[in-house]
């Protein structure tokens, strides 16, 4: 049965949502805030409602270490983490709290109510079948990403006057995008002919040495947590560049940092994204090869051979928060890291700015041509 998530605060009753400042479940009403972490595991009413319990004992369950041997032979790609999510059916939720139907579409796992605004899971979306293995939860807030956005158009030094007009914010929304984290191991092997070339006087002759060398070189690399957004609605080249993130935060994944948050399960899976990933690497392994053959002349390459295989693969949640700024009625959206705040997009051009831009330059290339004319060129006659 359709199941929805709702964290209702132990003291008072009201909704509880993930703090970005604390890292913590906070109720907003009452101020109380509950670790994440030390939660206990979620229980089923008769009714089908999930609830959980702020449990303050830690869990004695733990991960299992992560596997750091690489130095097996094979060469044969290594099945992710995960079990596959089966399920591609619209369901009709209803919130807990009002009764209203939550209407999403199929890739949604969290979302907001829209009528009495409380944040609710959607966890039969999350558990059995399939549920994210990492998280990397948000550590900048909606207020905290609305100033950083200001100021970062602010920057623009040719970013229209009016574009920054804190009402022409349409929405900004916390989104966790699902993403493929890979472990790829690298193999690289190459055979080059190179050259040292030496000249040289004797007498009235010049001379020319040129020696020949047969160079062999062989590699073995590994690459951990490579990202790969995994969403049909985000622009792969938005999502590259908003990395990196930083690993240091990334969490083993929890459902209640996903309250107060939307949330999608991803689109392709581990397979489909592969040979992005893989092309991707194999760039780094091949620059790598090629910076262990220096010092020639020249280099020409007789054999290169690069094989990638896949270690790992985790389904993890990443933060972004999406930016719609309407202006001049053209809607213009924008990314944020969730975690570090680095912003990504496009904003508006002044096109007065640009042609006074391009005035000032003219005229400053014009001061220099008649102070040089003045100087080497016999004065301004």
């Amino acid at each position: 049965m359709p199941t929805v998530i709702q964290f209702k605060c132990p003291n008072c009753g009201a909704d509880m949502a993930f703090d970005s400042s604390s890292g913590m479940l906070r109720c907003a009403s009452c101020g109380r805030t509950d670790n994440i972490e030390k939660m206990a595991g979620g229980k089923t009413s008769p009714g089908g409602e999930v609830t959980y319990d702020m449990d303050e004992e830690d869990e004695s369950a733990a991960r299992e270490a992560f596997d750091h041997d690489y130095e097996d032979a094979s060469h044969e790609d290594e099945p992710a983490s995960h079990n596959t999510y089966h399920e591609d059916e619209a369901v009709q939720y209803h919130c807990n709290n009002c009764g209203a139907v939550i209407i999403t579409d199929t890739q949604t796992t969290a979302t907001t109510c829209s009528f009495c605004g409380a944040g609710v899971v959607l966890g039969d979306r999350l558990a059995g079948s399939l549920a994210p293995t990492k998280v990397i939860p948000f550590t900048i807030g909606k207020n905290q990403a609305q100033e950083a956005f200001v100021k970062w158009c602010r920057k623009g030094l040719l970013t229209p006057k009016d574009f920054m007009t804190a009402d022409r914010i349409k929405s900004i929304t916390g989104l966790y995008v699902p993403f493929w984290l890979y472990d790829i191991n690298g193999r690289g092997e190459a055979e080059a002919i190179c050259t040292r070339v030496r000249t040289y006087t004797r007498g009235d002759w010049i001379y020319t040495e040129t020696k020949y060398y047969a160079v062999y070189r062989k590699v073995d690399l590994n690459y951990e947590r490579v990202p790969c957004d995994a969403s049909k609605k985000m622009e792969d080249g938005l999502m590259d560049k908003l990395e990196p993130y930083e690993y240091s935060n990334l969490k083993d994944f929890n459902i209640p940092y996903l309250a107060g948050y939307l949330a999608e399960k991803y689109d392709y899976d581990n397979t489909q994204l592969l040979p992005r990933v893989k092309n991707r690497v194999a760039t780094y392994v091949d620059s790598y090869l090629r910076s262990t053959i220096s010092g020639y002349a020249s280099v020409s390459y007789q054999r290169k051979d690069i094989h990638l295989r896949q270690k790992r693969a985790d389904y993890t949640l990443l933060p972004v928060w999406m930016v719609c700024y309407d202006y001049k009625k053209a809607e213009h959206n924008f990314v944020m890291n969730g975690q570090t705040g680095k912003i990504v997009g496009k904003p508006p051009l002044s096109f007065a700015k640009i042609a006074a831009w391009f005035s000032g330059i003219s005229a400053g290339v014009f001061l220099l041509l008649r102070i040089f004319t003045f100087f080497y060129g016999g004065g301004l006659g």
